[in-house]
């Protein structure tokens, strides 16, 4: 009971318009810092300190957002303040967005140049800790009419086979293809297993009549188009 007490009446000492939750109201979420949206999010902190305060906490403790968007469930239980329910509520909260940052507008997502392509996608796969090998399947005006992770891991010709790649464009009528993957050390410099990757795509996509448009790597916010660089 004591322990309640105290936290509501450090909530209680902080100014209203200093209230995360109050502020959101008052000015709109986009005009909080990253530590304000997280403190509403942890709703509560310790009998110590204050739901921002146990954010800004966790925020120094993992770097930035992005470092607690990747931290185990292992190392977000075993800090004080933060319990199971905590740690399964920011997992949630972190997926939804790396979900809602990779969903094409499909109304809209049209596919003119790589840049497009990055700017699509830079959002989902750049904080990734492993390989992911995805897909974006193209109507014939360059629309994005559907997506595809195709492989996770370590790229490798043996494994990002072209049938996984053009049985997803086959199945939904695409006209062409456009495959991305990113490197999580954040160089986006193509490897030599890239290129023939590549290759072995663009010639499957010919015999099957659904063009390879690109192969983009992303790395940390940067990118690289095999297109551009004259692989194609």
């Amino acid at each position: 009971m004591a322990t309640n007490t105290c936290n509501k009446n450090v909530v209680k000492n902080v100014p209203y318009y200093d209230r995360p939750r109050e502020r959101l109201l008052r000015v709109g979420a986009v005009h909080l810092s990253d530590t304000e949206l997280l403190a509403i999010l942890l709703r509560t902190g310790t009998e110590k300190e204050t739901a921002y305060e146990l954010a800004q906490r966790l925020l120094s403790r993992f770097d930035d957002l992005r470092g607690l968007a990747q931290a185990s469930h292992a190392e977000l239980i075993e800090l004080k303040g933060i319990g199971q329910v905590k740690a399964i509520e920011m997992h949630a909260a972190f997926e939804l967005g790396r979900r809602l940052t990779g969903v094409p507008r499909q109304s809209r997502a049209s596919i003119r140049l790589p840049r497009d392509v990055a700017d699509l996608m830079i959002p989902e796969l750049a904080h990734l800790t492993q390989e992911h090998f995805v897909c974006l399947f193209l109507n014939t005006k360059n629309f994005v009419i559907g997506k595809q992770t195709i492989f996770v891991g370590s790229l490798d010709s043996s494994i990002v086979h072209p049938r996984e790649v053009f049985k997803e464009a086959i199945r939904r009528s695409s006209a062409s293809v456009i495959c991305l993957h990113n490197h999580p050390s954040g160089d986006p410099t193509p490897s030599r297993e890239d290129i023939a990757i590549t290759h072995t795509l663009r010639e499957a996509g010919e015999l099957v009549g659904i063009s390879l448009l690109d192969h983009v790597i992303i790395g940390d916010g940067k990118y690289v188009s095999l297109k551009e660089q004259g692989y194609f």
